[in-house]
């Protein structure tokens, strides 16, 4: 990806392991043309991942009216959580936590904010599709292979705490396809699962009507009949769900015990993320080859749709969609999306390029103080 690879706006600043690389299929960017002010107006970037291409891309409205994008390899990177000072990332054997290297206030060079790599969680090739960090800073995470929500507390690749009432034993089949879950109040709360399946990949054949969301406070099932629903969040005292096999985004009237449909996006629906009256939802083209017979199909073809890969940001109180970004070329799926509070030029520091040896951020100094000894 270049700085030719983005429209909408004037002398974007683009910084990455793609920059300068030669691509055969590089991925392009497009935005509408009051996304940027928006981010800007908010004082937000967003970030989102593409497992496929093994992407995890950064985009700000800058510092001078110049959107900037920050864009790193990770082999299949998958979930994004934001905390008040960093983020966290899933790949394929490992959680990786970042976090702002700056000062409040300061910016080096072009960036007010920068993402250094500060520890990893070895899982292996566990699956890991969400992670949440609990009131009690516990990093936890959904371990689809193994069919449980787990704790990396560093005493295993993962400490299994809670699994579907349906599900045996943990074993390493991937049996419902448990995506997803949120918390309220600091606590687990909601997971989704695509099927009540006990058996290895029986889920597969339930794509289309298995799907369910559940409490797992007390294992009830709060919606169910969903085509694989996907990344269940709690927002402002709603608990919102992707069904990403039909392309809605809606919410779950947890009384009634029903998806609400809200809004209808051509896509397959993956990562949701809010602020404030909106919410940030990632589409990705469908993969025929695995994901045929959807009702998504069936919705694209009625509406005269084609199927998009890209970022929507849609206001809840009216469901208008006020700003998108569109992606195309080399990137056709979305996993996931986070809002950055507080930053509009972050940068994304990787493993790949220069900066991981020569950025160094110093923490605060003891050096001065006595030692205390063991025995005072």
């Amino acid at each position: 990806m270049g700085e030719s690879d983005l429209t909408g706006g004037r002398g974007p600043i683009v910084a990455g392991d793609g920059v300068g690389v030669k691509d055969d299929n590089p991925f392009h960017i497009t935005y509408s043309g009051q996304f940027a002010p928006w981010m800007a107006h908010n004082g937000i970037s967003l970030a989102f991942t593409t497992y496929t291409a093994g992407k995890t891309v950064l985009i700000g409205p800058g510092l001078d009216g110049n959107i900037a994008v920050s864009e790193r390899n990770f082999g299949r990177a998958m979930a994004l959580r934001a905390t008040g000072s960093g983020l966290y990332l899933s790949t394929e054997h490992q959680v990786w936590r970042f976090e702002n290297g700056l000062e409040p206030g300061c910016r080096l060079g072009n960036w007010d904010s920068i993402y250094m790599p500060r520890r990893s969680d070895v899982t292996g090739g566990v699956d890991i599709h969400d992670v949440q960090v609990d009131r009690d800073g516990r990093l936890l995470v959904a371990v689809t292979l193994y069919n449980c929500l787990a704790e990396l507390d560093g005493r295993g690749s993962f400490s299994p705490l809670w699994r579907p009432a349906f599900i045996s034993e943990i074993t390493n089949e991937d049996r419902c396809h448990f995506n997803g879950f949120c918390l309220e109040n600091g606590e687990p709360a909601y997971a989704s699962v695509v099927a009540a399946s006990n058996v290895a990949d029986g889920w597969r054949t339930r794509r289309a009507d298995g799907g369910m969301v559940i409490d797992m406070r007390d294992d009830s099932v709060v919606a169910s009949g969903l085509s694989m629903p996907h990344t269940p969040r709690m927002h402002q005292g709603e608990l919102y769900v992707l069904e990403a096999g039909s392309g809605w985004f809606g919410r779950i009237d947890r009384q009634a015990r029903r998806f609400e449909r809200l809004k209808w996006l051509p896509g397959f629906l993956r990562g949701l993320c809010f602020h404030g009256d909106y919410a940030v939802i990632g589409l990705s083209k469908p993969r025929n080859h695995i994901f045929s017979g959807l009702p998504l199909d069936g919705e694209l073809a009625r509406r005269g749709r084609e199927p998009e890969c890209a970022v929507y940001v849609m206001r809840l109180s009216d469901g208008e969609i006020c700003h998108t970004l569109t992606i195309t070329g080399g990137v056709e799926e979305i996993y996931d999306t986070a809002v950055l509070a507080g930053t509009r030029q972050p940068l994304l520091v990787g493993l790949e390029g220069e900066e991981i040896s020569r950025f160094i951020a110093v923490g605060p100094d003891r050096s001065g103080e006595r030692p205390r000894l063991a025995a005072e």
